[in-house]
């Protein structure tokens, strides 16, 4: 198939990328910038130099290309570091999930695509009461922290757009906290912070998280793309769902952190913010059931305990050489 991969050169863009030039797909790539162009060139894909949300740079970009299926890879979370004022730092990263999809799926009918996939998120976003393990069919968070609203708009508002939209398949991948090497969890940002002991263990840590290594999310996608149904969204998480108190230790443990500091849930309100201390203390994950159901799909990495030790182990390695 002719495959549109809008957000090439982001975290699950690369992987991706690389998975569908080896099921055979051909590949057209966006990137914002011409010098990441020849990375996309290198994976075999060809790339389109197009910002997301320049909507004509858009159109131009989807039109020449003339694919079967477009992938909304499209994020900007790679200098992301400030949580403590979350909307903020996702402010463009919400334009992407707003203006930027509304701007493809436009180009997308226009060029008669047929299949429309696209990135959302599966953790904090679910109520935070009942059961700790979400499925698809629970619903968000109806009263969220303040500092959480305007991302969680954004990510209801792209859901909402790509399974509704007339005329294309469209599917959601709801995938869980990034990780592989030098992402998400297992970034350097993330490494020194935890090597600082600055991200602290607030009140008993028993918020509820799900991971997805980067790679499993490429597969998933891939499988998404044949076996997806449209209308439906998919939580893209591995087997093993996990509270902070078990993952924080572990991670600092092995990145030779010393323990995280434990910091009261009313401290860490008064430093940090509700939201973090909603994140670190009420949140839910997500259950893979439906997308290993549908999707016939399942993670290489089932637990985060196998993929942190992995990637750690890799990026030491890579160190010591």
């Amino acid at each position: 198939m002719r495959i549109f991969v809008a957000g090439a050169t982001g975290a699950v863009g690369r992987p991706l990328v690389a998975a569908l030039i080896a099921a055979g797909h051909s590949v057209v790539g966006t990137t914002r910038t011409a010098a990441k162009a020849e990375i996309i060139r290198r994976m075999g894909a060809e790339p389109a130099i197009a910002d997301g949300l320049d909507a004509p740079a858009i159109r131009a970009a989807v039109l020449a290309a003339k694919p079967e299926v477009i992938i909304d890879q499209m994020t900007e979370l790679a200098a992301v570091t400030d949580l403590r004022h979350f909307d903020r730092a996702f402010a463009s990263t919400n334009r992407l999930r707003t203006q930027g999809t509304d701007f493809l799926l436009t180009a997308a009918r226009e060029a008669g695509v047929k299949r429309f996939i696209a990135q959302s998120f599966c953790g904090w976003t679910y109520g935070r009461s009942g059961d700790p393990i979400k499925t698809e069919a629970d619903p968000f968070d109806f009263d969220p922290p303040e500092e959480l609203r305007r991302t969680l708009d954004a990510i209801q508002y792209l859901e909402d757009a790509v399974t509704s939209s007339a005329n294309l398949e469209g599917i959601v991948l709801r995938y869980g906290s990034f990780y592989g090497p030098d992402t998400g969890m297992l970034s350097r940002a993330m490494i020194e912070q935890v090597q600082r002991r600055r991200v602290p263990l607030i009140g008993g840590g028993g918020g509820q998280w799900s991971f997805i290594h980067v790679d499993d999310a490429a597969s998933a996608t891939v499988a998404a793309i044949e076996r997806g149904k449209p209308g439906e969204i998919y939580n893209i998480v591995d087997d093993e769902p996990a509270p902070v108190a078990e993952w924080l230790p572990a991670l600092a443990t092995l990145v030779g952190a010393r323990p995280p500091i434990r910091v009261p849930a009313w401290l860490g309100r008064l430093f940090a913010g509700e939201h973090l201390v909603s994140m670190m203390t009420e949140v839910r994950s997500g259950s893979n059931a439906k997308a290993r159901r549908e999707l016939d799909w399942q993670p290489a990495h089932p637990s985060w305990r196998q993929g942190f030790a992995e990637v750690a182990s890799g990026a030491t390695a890579q160190h010591a050489a």
